[in-house]
């Protein structure tokens, strides 16, 4: 490391964050420096580095499945952007409980864990082993640990107003499971926005985020004239119920999703949505965690500047846009 300071000019303290993925180094000191490393062919050490600092560069991330088109997404943001700081992920699995999971991460000496949705609702802030740094995917605010999560409840009003700009008089609602926070913010979004109005809430009907739920909610809302899916696929599989009872979407029924998964611009027709951005959720989940270990705190995390809301330091709120496309019609 002294080396590459001299070569580049720089104290070693500058080559220290270059390595360690610090955001707070100059961006043309960044290229010096790598440059310098490339030259010299110097590559960090990590079971050296782990013994110098008692920190293994390691994060884990616990998960009840990866079935879920979310959680599978937001497997691939973190890691991405676990690897842009300089620190290798370690997945595990849990079951009914997480705090087997957080001993086995414990056990790996990670420095720390990102509890990724389902899990989250799992975990209590007395599961983890002493020392394990903690941050929650979609958890309450008051969960005794760091937590980030989409503008769930924003994303859900945003679409429940669009539709009543359409002029449909009633919104129903295709909810996700009861056990999941992100359900029950959407859920949230689309009651108050109907109440804001004046309008009573429908009955929802509850979905497992499958297209097959979705598929079988159909016959369930054939009264309906506009309806907001908790997520795409359920969305993908309530247009085609739809279609199968001879009701056009959108002529006939309005469908709006949520996340707005890669496909959903090829639906047919091509799905309006609420944008989740995973990338944007999973960056501000690793730098919440990665401040804990190095001690930097939120305003070394790096994400201020990217329109991410900071609730002190328990919680990040990450936003959601509407994307508008061709399931929509006027009422």
């Amino acid at each position: 490391m002294a080396s590459v300071a001299g070569r580049a000019g720089v104290s070693g303290q500058t080559v220290s964050r270059v390595v360690n993925g610090s955001p707070r180094v100059d961006p043309a000191t960044r290229i010096r420096v790598e440059n310098a490393m490339t030259e010299l062919g110097y590559r960090p050490h990590r079971a050296a580095r782990a013994l110098r600092t008692g920190r293994t560069q390691t994060i884990g991330l616990v998960v009840t499945t990866l079935a879920t088109v979310g959680n599978s997404r937001m497997l691939q943001a973190t890691a991405e952007a676990a690897e842009e700081r300089g620190y290798a992920l370690l997945l595990v699995t849990a079951g009914d409980t997480v705090a087997e999971a957080f001993e086995r991460l414990h056990d790996q000496g990670v420095d720390g864990a990102i509890v990724l949705n389902e899990a989250s609702a799992l975990t209590r802030a007395d599961d983890r082993p002493e020392g394990l740094r903690l941050v929650a995917v979609d958890a309450p605010a008051a969960s005794g640990f760091r937590v980030v999560h989409s503008d769930h409840a924003g994303g859900a009003a945003a679409a429940t107003g669009r539709l009543l700009a359409l002029g449909h008089e009633n919104v129903w609602h295709l909810a996700g499971p009861e056990d999941s926070f992100a359900a029950a913010e959407r859920e949230r979004g689309w009651r108050e926005t109907l109440r804001a109005a004046g309008i009573t809430p429908k009955s929802v009907e509850r979905g497992d985020w499958s297209a097959e739920s979705g598929h079988a909610a159909a016959g369930a809302l054939t009264q309906a004239t506009a309806v907001f899916s908790a997520n795409d696929q359920m969305a993908l599989g309530l247009v085609r119920g739809f279609e199968e009872r001879g009701r056009a979407v959108p002529d006939q029924v309005s469908v709006i999703g949520f996340d707005d998964v890669p496909d959903a611009a090829n639906y047919r027709p091509p799905l309006t949505t609420v944008r989740q951005d995973f990338r944007a959720l999973a960056v501000a989940a690793v730098d919440a965690l990665v401040a804990e270990i190095e001690g930097t705190g939120i305003d070394g995390a790096g994400t201020e500047g990217a329109g991410i809301a900071l609730d002190g330091d328990a919680q990040r709120i990450v936003p959601t846009s509407l994307i508008e496309r061709s399931s929509t019609n006027r009422a």
